[in-house]
């Protein structure tokens, strides 16, 4: 009888330790995943951790209600050369919800604080100082370049 109970409590044991194993694998397969896609003449992907480990940089927007907020994030021009990007003529930027707004090569060259920035909920936007408040891309999920 000892010896059936030290059997079964040894399998209980393995299922309860193979379980904790699958929910880790879970977890770190959600963390994973990316939260930003690149497309179009250039394919990318980074997760928050990659956009993170990017040179960081921060930019001031001012709302149509003159409320001025300073956003941390990077680059999208870091990001484009990231991805290998060196020509194109357009960038959408587009939201979970299929919104896009689109920027030319010629101003996004010179913006160095048109950054993808990260939001306090875990979401990423455009942040275009001084560009309209349709090119500021709320929920941001990916990039098309043409």
């Amino acid at each position: 009888m000892d010896k059936k109970l030290g059997v079964l409590i040894s399998l209980l044991m393995a299922v309860v330790l193979l379980g904790a194993c699958a929910g880790q694998t879970e977890e770190a397969a959600v963390v994973s995943e990316p939260v930003l896609t690149m497309s179009g003449a250039a394919t990318a992907s980074w997760t928050e951790d990659e956009l993170k480990a990017l040179p960081q940089t921060s930019a001031e927007y001012t709302d149509k209600e003159g409320v001025v907020t300073v956003y941390e994030g990077v680059a999208l021009n870091d990001l484009l050369t990231a991805a290998g990007v060196s020509e194109y003529t357009t960038l959408s930027m587009i939201a979970s919800d299929d919104y896009s707004a689109d920027v030319s090569m010629e101003e996004l060259s010179a913006c160095a604080t048109c950054i993808v920035a990260f939001e306090e909920d875990g979401t990423l936007r455009s942040v275009l100082p001084d560009f309209s408040g349709k090119q500021q891309v709320k929920d941001l999920v990916g990039l098309s370049v043409q």
